[in-house]
Protein backbone atom coordinates (compact mmCIF):
# COMPACT_ATOMS: atom_id res chain seq x y z
CA UNK A 1 0.00 0.00 0.00
CA UNK A 2 0.97 3.27 -0.61
CA UNK A 3 0.87 6.15 1.27
CA UNK A 4 0.45 9.64 0.99
CA UNK A 5 -0.55 11.37 4.08
CA UNK A 6 1.68 11.08 7.45
CA UNK A 7 1.00 8.35 9.61
CA UNK A 8 -1.23 8.88 12.52
CA UNK A 9 -0.97 7.78 16.25
CA UNK A 10 -2.05 4.55 15.73
CA UNK A 11 0.65 3.97 13.52
CA UNK A 12 2.94 5.15 15.85
CA UNK A 13 2.20 3.35 18.48
CA UNK A 14 2.23 0.12 16.37
CA UNK A 15 6.05 0.96 15.39
CA UNK A 16 6.87 1.62 19.27
CA UNK A 17 5.67 -1.65 20.31
CA UNK A 18 7.33 -3.49 17.06
CA UNK A 19 10.59 -1.55 18.02
CA UNK A 20 10.61 -2.55 21.57
CA UNK A 21 10.18 -5.88 20.82
CA UNK A 22 13.12 -5.57 18.22
CA UNK A 23 15.27 -4.41 21.28
CA UNK A 24 14.60 -7.16 23.58
CA UNK A 25 14.99 -9.35 20.33
CA UNK A 26 18.72 -7.46 20.33
CA UNK A 27 19.19 -8.02 23.66
CA UNK A 28 18.46 -11.80 23.12
CA UNK A 29 20.71 -12.06 20.09
CA UNK A 30 23.75 -10.81 22.22
CA UNK A 31 22.86 -12.12 25.26
CA UNK A 32 26.54 -13.87 25.35
CA UNK A 33 28.46 -10.69 24.30
CA UNK A 34 29.30 -9.91 27.66
CA UNK A 35 28.75 -13.25 29.23
CA UNK A 36 31.44 -15.24 27.11
CA UNK A 37 33.84 -16.15 29.28
CA UNK A 38 31.22 -17.45 31.85
CA UNK A 39 29.67 -19.28 28.89
CA UNK A 40 32.35 -21.26 27.75
CA UNK A 41 33.84 -22.15 31.93
CA UNK A 42 29.60 -22.99 32.47
CA UNK A 43 29.71 -25.81 29.89
CA UNK A 44 33.87 -25.89 29.91
CA UNK A 45 33.82 -24.94 26.13
CA UNK A 46 37.04 -24.44 24.24
CA UNK A 47 36.86 -21.82 21.39
CA UNK A 48 35.35 -23.65 18.49
CA UNK A 49 32.60 -24.74 21.10
CA UNK A 50 32.17 -21.26 22.09
CA UNK A 51 31.74 -20.06 18.22
CA UNK A 52 29.16 -22.90 18.05
CA UNK A 53 26.56 -20.93 19.98
CA UNK A 54 26.92 -18.34 17.80
CA UNK A 55 27.17 -20.16 14.75
CA UNK A 56 24.45 -22.36 15.41
CA UNK A 57 22.15 -19.10 16.58
CA UNK A 58 22.80 -16.97 13.19
CA UNK A 59 22.69 -20.10 10.64
CA UNK A 60 18.96 -20.64 12.34
CA UNK A 61 18.63 -16.72 11.46
CA UNK A 62 19.93 -16.79 8.42
CA UNK A 63 17.80 -19.87 7.14
CA UNK A 64 14.72 -18.89 8.56
CA UNK A 65 14.82 -15.48 6.76
CA UNK A 66 12.91 -16.87 3.61
CA UNK A 67 10.34 -19.05 5.02
CA UNK A 68 9.93 -16.40 7.59
CA UNK A 69 9.85 -13.86 4.62
CA UNK A 70 7.32 -16.08 3.08
CA UNK A 71 4.88 -15.81 6.03
CA UNK A 72 4.93 -12.51 6.60
CA UNK A 73 3.44 -11.78 2.72
CA UNK A 74 1.10 -14.28 3.55
CA UNK A 75 -0.04 -13.41 7.58
CA UNK A 76 1.27 -10.24 8.29
CA UNK A 77 2.95 -9.17 10.91
CA UNK A 78 1.24 -9.63 14.05
CA UNK A 79 1.16 -13.82 14.23
CA UNK A 80 4.78 -14.10 12.73
CA UNK A 81 6.47 -11.40 15.58
CA UNK A 82 3.79 -13.08 18.41
CA UNK A 83 5.18 -16.57 17.70
CA UNK A 84 8.57 -15.19 17.51
CA UNK A 85 8.17 -13.93 20.52
CA UNK A 86 7.32 -16.57 22.51
CA UNK A 87 10.09 -19.22 20.09
CA UNK A 88 12.81 -16.97 21.81
CA UNK A 89 11.32 -16.94 25.10
CA UNK A 90 11.51 -20.65 24.91
CA UNK A 91 15.18 -20.89 23.94
CA UNK A 92 16.06 -18.37 26.87
CA UNK A 93 14.03 -20.73 29.03
CA UNK A 94 16.10 -23.63 27.61
CA UNK A 95 19.25 -22.10 28.27
CA UNK A 96 18.54 -21.16 31.41
CA UNK A 97 18.12 -24.54 32.69
CA UNK A 98 20.77 -26.10 30.49
CA UNK A 99 22.82 -28.93 32.05
CA UNK A 100 25.45 -29.21 29.07
CA UNK A 101 26.34 -28.25 25.66
CA UNK A 102 23.75 -29.75 23.83
CA UNK A 103 21.31 -28.65 25.35
CA UNK A 104 22.71 -24.95 25.02
CA UNK A 105 23.32 -25.46 21.26
CA UNK A 106 19.47 -25.98 21.30
CA UNK A 107 18.37 -23.07 23.37
CA UNK A 108 20.34 -21.04 20.92
CA UNK A 109 18.95 -22.66 18.07
CA UNK A 110 15.57 -21.60 19.18
CA UNK A 111 16.37 -18.03 19.92
CA UNK A 112 17.68 -17.90 16.24
CA UNK A 113 14.31 -19.03 14.80
CA UNK A 114 12.22 -16.63 16.94
CA UNK A 115 14.34 -13.52 16.71
CA UNK A 116 14.78 -14.18 12.95
CA UNK A 117 10.49 -13.02 12.67
CA UNK A 118 11.24 -9.74 14.32
CA UNK A 119 12.88 -7.36 12.56
CA UNK A 120 11.22 -8.34 9.15
CA UNK A 121 8.26 -8.08 10.58
CA UNK A 122 8.96 -4.02 11.81
CA UNK A 123 9.87 -3.76 8.58
CA UNK A 124 6.61 -4.81 7.26
CA UNK A 125 4.85 -2.63 9.57
CA UNK A 126 6.89 0.40 7.98
CA UNK A 127 5.83 -0.39 5.20
CA UNK A 128 2.08 -0.97 5.29
CA UNK A 129 1.75 1.84 8.00
CA UNK A 130 4.15 4.76 7.39
CA UNK A 131 4.40 6.68 3.82
CA UNK A 132 7.00 5.16 1.16
CA UNK A 133 9.17 8.78 1.58
CA UNK A 134 9.29 7.84 4.83
CA UNK A 135 10.75 4.19 4.96
CA UNK A 136 14.42 5.01 4.64
CA UNK A 137 14.67 7.04 7.48
CA UNK A 138 12.32 4.98 9.84
CA UNK A 139 14.49 2.04 9.08
CA UNK A 140 17.38 3.19 10.27
CA UNK A 141 15.57 4.54 13.48
CA UNK A 142 14.14 1.28 13.77
CA UNK A 143 17.97 -0.12 13.99
CA UNK A 144 19.48 2.87 16.24
CA UNK A 145 17.06 2.69 18.36
CA UNK A 146 17.17 -1.55 18.65
CA UNK A 147 20.75 -1.36 19.13
CA UNK A 148 19.90 -0.61 22.87
CA UNK A 149 19.37 -3.95 23.14
CA UNK A 150 22.95 -4.74 22.68
CA UNK A 151 24.00 -1.88 25.54
CA UNK A 152 21.56 -3.89 27.86
CA UNK A 153 23.29 -7.17 26.79
CA UNK A 154 26.93 -5.78 27.45
CA UNK A 155 26.00 -3.84 30.97
CA UNK A 156 23.22 -4.67 32.97
CA UNK A 157 22.80 -8.35 31.82
CA UNK A 158 26.03 -8.85 32.55
CA UNK A 159 25.83 -7.29 36.21
CA UNK A 160 22.89 -9.08 36.74
CA UNK A 161 24.28 -12.21 35.96
CA UNK A 162 27.00 -11.84 38.25
CA UNK A 163 24.60 -10.32 41.15
CA UNK A 164 22.46 -13.64 40.85
CA UNK A 165 22.84 -16.66 38.87
CA UNK A 166 22.87 -17.87 35.54
CA UNK A 167 18.96 -19.75 35.56
CA UNK A 168 17.76 -16.35 37.49
CA UNK A 169 19.16 -14.35 34.75
CA UNK A 170 18.49 -16.40 31.26
CA UNK A 171 14.81 -17.04 32.74
CA UNK A 172 14.29 -13.12 33.05
CA UNK A 173 14.66 -12.88 29.74
CA UNK A 174 12.43 -15.43 29.06
CA UNK A 175 9.60 -14.06 31.54
CA UNK A 176 10.33 -10.39 28.89
CA UNK A 177 9.57 -12.28 25.82
CA UNK A 178 6.23 -13.98 26.80
CA UNK A 179 5.13 -10.25 28.40
CA UNK A 180 6.49 -9.06 24.95
CA UNK A 181 4.30 -11.75 22.76
CA UNK A 182 1.05 -10.70 24.76
CA UNK A 183 1.69 -6.87 24.12
CA UNK A 184 2.17 -7.39 19.89
CA UNK A 185 -1.19 -9.33 19.95
CA UNK A 186 -2.94 -6.63 21.87
CA UNK A 187 -1.43 -3.47 20.30
CA UNK A 188 -0.15 -4.35 16.56
CA UNK A 189 -2.43 -4.48 13.65
CA UNK A 190 -0.89 -6.28 10.13
CA UNK A 191 -2.55 -2.91 8.06
CA UNK A 192 -4.72 0.20 8.63
CA UNK A 193 -8.15 -0.38 9.44
CA UNK A 194 -9.42 1.27 6.17
CA UNK A 195 -8.24 -1.53 3.93
CA UNK A 196 -9.91 -5.45 3.93
CA UNK A 197 -6.05 -6.21 3.53
CA UNK A 198 -2.21 -5.18 2.65
CA UNK A 199 -2.53 -3.92 -1.11
CA UNK A 200 0.52 -2.98 -3.11
CA UNK A 201 0.90 -1.43 -6.39
CA UNK A 202 3.35 -3.97 -8.62
CA UNK A 203 6.13 -1.70 -9.15
CA UNK A 204 7.17 -4.02 -12.67
CA UNK A 205 2.86 -4.10 -14.08
CA UNK A 206 1.63 -1.04 -12.37
CA UNK A 207 -1.44 -3.90 -11.44
CA UNK A 208 -3.13 -3.32 -8.23
CA UNK A 209 -3.19 -6.95 -6.16
CA UNK A 210 -3.96 -8.20 -2.37
CA UNK A 211 -0.38 -9.25 -0.95
CA UNK A 212 -0.15 -13.01 -1.19
CA UNK A 213 2.88 -14.89 -1.11
CA UNK A 214 3.89 -15.49 -4.63
CA UNK A 215 5.66 -18.34 -3.40
CA UNK A 216 2.57 -19.79 -3.59
CA UNK A 217 3.21 -19.97 -7.37
CA UNK A 218 6.52 -21.31 -7.17
CA UNK A 219 8.32 -18.11 -8.11
CA UNK A 220 8.36 -15.50 -5.21
CA UNK A 221 11.68 -16.52 -4.19
CA UNK A 222 13.26 -16.83 -7.66
CA UNK A 223 11.57 -13.76 -9.40
CA UNK A 224 12.81 -11.81 -6.28
CA UNK A 225 16.60 -13.41 -6.60
CA UNK A 226 16.67 -12.72 -10.43
CA UNK A 227 16.49 -9.18 -10.29
CA UNK A 228 19.98 -7.85 -9.50
CA UNK A 229 18.55 -4.95 -7.34
CA UNK A 230 18.07 -7.98 -5.09
CA UNK A 231 21.49 -9.71 -5.31
CA UNK A 232 23.10 -6.18 -4.42
CA UNK A 233 20.94 -6.00 -1.32
CA UNK A 234 22.01 -9.47 -0.55
CA UNK A 235 26.03 -8.65 -0.77
CA UNK A 236 25.64 -5.48 0.76
CA UNK A 237 24.04 -6.81 3.80
CA UNK A 238 26.66 -9.67 3.34
CA UNK A 239 29.36 -7.56 3.50
CA UNK A 240 28.88 -4.42 5.73
CA UNK A 241 27.78 -5.47 9.44
CA UNK A 242 29.70 -8.98 10.06
CA UNK A 243 32.61 -7.92 11.70
CA UNK A 244 30.63 -5.71 13.89
CA UNK A 245 28.38 -8.78 14.96
CA UNK A 246 31.26 -11.24 15.58
CA UNK A 247 33.04 -8.37 17.50
CA UNK A 248 29.74 -7.47 19.62
CA UNK A 249 27.90 -10.66 19.49
CA UNK A 250 30.74 -13.15 20.82
CA UNK A 251 34.34 -12.53 20.33
CA UNK A 252 34.81 -8.70 21.03
CA UNK A 253 34.95 -8.77 25.06
CA UNK A 254 37.24 -11.47 25.25
CA UNK A 255 40.28 -9.82 22.94
CA UNK A 256 39.69 -6.74 24.83
CA UNK A 257 40.21 -8.35 28.19
CA UNK A 258 41.95 -11.35 28.03
CA UNK A 259 43.92 -10.18 24.62
CA UNK A 260 44.56 -6.52 25.06
CA UNK A 261 44.61 -6.49 28.85
CA UNK A 262 41.42 -3.82 29.46
CA UNK A 263 39.38 -4.52 32.36
CA UNK A 264 35.71 -5.72 32.03
CA UNK A 265 34.72 -2.04 32.29
CA UNK A 266 36.75 -0.64 29.94
CA UNK A 267 35.87 -3.39 27.44
CA UNK A 268 32.09 -2.45 28.04
CA UNK A 269 33.32 1.22 26.97
CA UNK A 270 34.55 -0.01 23.84
CA UNK A 271 31.83 -2.35 23.40
CA UNK A 272 29.53 0.51 24.23
CA UNK A 273 30.85 2.62 22.01
CA UNK A 274 30.07 0.70 19.23
CA UNK A 275 26.38 0.87 19.63
CA UNK A 276 26.07 4.62 20.51
CA UNK A 277 27.97 5.67 17.22
CA UNK A 278 26.14 3.18 15.27
CA UNK A 279 23.01 5.25 16.95
CA UNK A 280 24.47 8.89 15.71
CA UNK A 281 25.62 7.60 12.55
CA UNK A 282 22.28 5.82 11.70
CA UNK A 283 20.42 8.73 10.82
CA UNK A 284 22.98 10.58 8.54
CA UNK A 285 23.31 7.57 6.81
CA UNK A 286 19.56 7.17 6.31
CA UNK A 287 19.12 10.51 5.24
CA UNK A 288 22.22 9.98 2.91
CA UNK A 289 20.56 7.22 1.76
CA UNK A 290 17.44 9.10 1.07
CA UNK A 291 18.93 11.86 -1.03
CA UNK A 292 21.84 10.00 -3.18
CA UNK A 293 19.46 6.52 -3.70
CA UNK A 294 22.03 6.08 -7.14
CA UNK A 295 25.70 6.72 -5.13
CA UNK A 296 24.05 4.49 -1.83
CA UNK A 297 26.78 1.72 -2.55
CA UNK A 298 30.02 3.88 -4.22
CA UNK A 299 28.96 6.94 -1.18
CA UNK A 300 28.06 5.03 1.40
CA UNK A 301 28.55 1.18 1.60
CA UNK A 302 31.98 0.59 -0.22
CA UNK A 303 33.69 3.41 1.85
CA UNK A 304 32.14 2.25 4.88
CA UNK A 305 33.62 -1.52 4.41
CA UNK A 306 36.99 0.28 3.82
CA UNK A 307 37.02 1.69 6.78
CA UNK A 308 36.05 -1.38 8.56
CA UNK A 309 38.85 -3.54 6.97
CA UNK A 310 41.62 -0.12 7.58
CA UNK A 311 40.47 0.24 11.51
CA UNK A 312 40.92 -3.65 11.84
CA UNK A 313 44.25 -3.78 10.03
CA UNK A 314 45.82 -0.87 11.70
CA UNK A 315 44.73 -2.65 15.38
CA UNK A 316 46.10 -6.05 14.09
CA UNK A 317 49.57 -4.64 13.05
CA UNK A 318 50.11 -2.74 16.11
CA UNK A 319 53.30 -3.46 17.27
CA UNK A 320 52.30 -3.96 21.21
CA UNK A 321 48.82 -4.09 22.51
CA UNK A 322 46.98 -1.41 21.10
CA UNK A 323 46.15 2.23 22.91
CA UNK A 324 42.57 2.58 24.23
CA UNK A 325 42.44 5.46 21.74
CA UNK A 326 42.73 3.23 18.79
CA UNK A 327 40.33 0.32 20.73
CA UNK A 328 37.84 3.39 20.27
CA UNK A 329 38.97 4.23 17.02
CA UNK A 330 38.40 0.50 16.12
CA UNK A 331 34.63 0.76 18.01
CA UNK A 332 33.85 3.90 15.59
CA UNK A 333 34.80 2.05 12.49
CA UNK A 334 32.71 -1.14 13.00
CA UNK A 335 29.97 1.16 13.87
CA UNK A 336 29.35 2.14 10.38
CA UNK A 337 28.59 -1.54 9.34
CA UNK A 338 24.76 -1.65 10.66
CA UNK A 339 23.74 1.80 9.18
CA UNK A 340 25.66 0.97 5.97
CA UNK A 341 23.69 -2.73 6.20
CA UNK A 342 20.37 -0.96 5.97
CA UNK A 343 20.55 0.19 2.85
CA UNK A 344 20.18 -2.72 1.52
CA UNK A 345 16.98 -2.85 2.44
CA UNK A 346 16.30 0.54 0.75
CA UNK A 347 17.51 -1.92 -2.24
CA UNK A 348 14.86 -4.32 -1.29
CA UNK A 349 12.25 -2.05 -1.32
CA UNK A 350 13.02 0.06 -4.32
CA UNK A 351 14.06 -2.73 -6.71
CA UNK A 352 10.89 -5.43 -5.85
CA UNK A 353 6.83 -5.32 -6.05
CA UNK A 354 4.82 -5.21 -2.14
CA UNK A 355 3.78 -8.42 -2.84
CA UNK A 356 7.12 -9.90 -2.36
CA UNK A 357 8.70 -7.40 -0.17
CA UNK A 358 9.18 -9.84 2.62
CA UNK A 359 10.08 -12.25 0.71
CA UNK A 360 13.14 -9.87 -0.89
CA UNK A 361 13.87 -8.69 2.72
CA UNK A 362 14.16 -12.03 3.94
CA UNK A 363 16.33 -13.16 0.99
CA UNK A 364 18.70 -9.44 2.01
CA UNK A 365 18.50 -10.20 5.98
CA UNK A 366 19.99 -13.74 5.32
CA UNK A 367 23.20 -12.21 4.06
CA UNK A 368 24.32 -10.65 7.15
CA UNK A 369 23.81 -13.43 9.22
CA UNK A 370 25.37 -16.05 6.71
CA UNK A 371 28.89 -13.53 6.81
CA UNK A 372 28.91 -13.30 10.34
CA UNK A 373 28.32 -16.63 11.09
CA UNK A 374 31.18 -17.40 8.85
CA UNK A 375 33.40 -15.05 10.37
CA UNK A 376 32.53 -16.26 14.10
CA UNK A 377 33.24 -19.84 12.82
CA UNK A 378 36.59 -18.72 10.75
CA UNK A 379 37.51 -16.97 14.34
CA UNK A 380 36.91 -19.67 16.78
CA UNK A 381 38.86 -22.08 14.92
CA UNK A 382 41.91 -19.68 14.24
CA UNK A 383 42.53 -19.35 17.44
CA UNK A 384 42.01 -22.97 18.50
CA UNK A 385 44.39 -24.16 15.69
CA UNK A 386 46.86 -21.69 17.52
CA UNK A 387 46.50 -23.05 20.97
CA UNK A 388 43.99 -20.64 22.79
CA UNK A 389 40.65 -21.83 22.42
CA UNK A 390 39.82 -21.79 25.94
CA UNK A 391 39.84 -18.38 28.59
CA UNK A 392 43.19 -19.13 30.51
CA UNK A 393 45.39 -19.44 27.01
CA UNK A 394 43.75 -16.65 25.39
CA UNK A 395 46.72 -14.60 24.33
CA UNK A 396 46.61 -11.31 21.96
CA UNK A 397 48.95 -12.77 19.03
CA UNK A 398 46.46 -16.03 18.30
CA UNK A 399 43.68 -13.01 18.55
CA UNK A 400 45.12 -11.10 16.16
CA UNK A 401 45.76 -13.79 13.54
CA UNK A 402 42.24 -14.74 14.15
CA UNK A 403 40.18 -11.84 13.30
CA UNK A 404 42.50 -11.55 9.80
CA UNK A 405 40.14 -14.78 8.34
CA UNK A 406 38.01 -11.54 7.96
CA UNK A 407 39.19 -10.36 4.90
CA UNK A 408 38.87 -12.64 2.37
CA UNK A 409 34.91 -11.62 3.27
CA UNK A 410 35.59 -8.43 2.97
CA UNK A 411 36.94 -8.95 -0.87
CA UNK A 412 34.00 -11.11 -1.86
CA UNK A 413 31.47 -9.01 -0.94
CA UNK A 414 33.04 -5.90 -2.31
CA UNK A 415 33.65 -7.71 -5.48
CA UNK A 416 29.59 -8.43 -5.48
CA UNK A 417 29.01 -5.40 -4.57
CA UNK A 418 30.64 -3.53 -7.67
CA UNK A 419 29.01 -6.63 -9.81
CA UNK A 420 25.56 -6.25 -8.93
CA UNK A 421 25.70 -2.70 -8.61
CA UNK A 422 26.45 -2.23 -12.30
CA UNK A 423 23.65 -4.89 -13.48
CA UNK A 424 21.18 -3.15 -11.37
CA UNK A 425 22.52 0.34 -13.10
CA UNK A 426 21.86 -1.51 -16.28
CA UNK A 427 18.67 -2.75 -15.15
CA UNK A 428 16.77 -0.16 -15.07
CA UNK A 429 18.05 2.12 -17.83
CA UNK A 430 20.65 4.04 -16.17
CA UNK A 431 23.46 2.81 -17.91
CA UNK A 432 23.53 1.07 -21.48
CA UNK A 433 23.89 -2.31 -21.27
CA UNK A 434 27.23 -4.00 -22.00
CA UNK A 435 28.01 -4.78 -25.66
CA UNK A 436 28.81 -8.09 -26.33
CA UNK A 437 32.15 -9.39 -28.33
CA UNK A 438 31.51 -10.31 -31.94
Amino acid sequence: MTHTAGPGIRAWIIWVVGVAAYVLAITNRSSLSAVGVDAAERFTADAATLSMFAVVQLAMYGGMQIPVGVLLDRYGARPVMTIGMLVMALGQLTMALSPSVGVALVARMLLGAGDAAIFPGVLRLIATWFPAQRAPVMVQLTGIVGQTGQLIAVIPLAALLHATSWSITFGSIAGLGVLFAILVVLLVRNHPPEVAADVSVNTDTGAIRVVRSSVDTGVGIRAAWAHPGTRLAFWTHFTTPFAGTAFVLLWGVPFLTAGEGLSLAAAAGVTSAYVLVGMVIGPVMGDLSRRIPHLRSRALVLPAVGVQALAWLVVIVWPTAAPLWLLYALAVALAMGGPASMIAFDHARTHNPAHRLSTATGVTNAGGFLAALIAILLIGLALDLQGAGTPDTYRLEAFRWAFLTQLPLWVLGGVFIVIERKRTRIHIGMDPPRRSRS
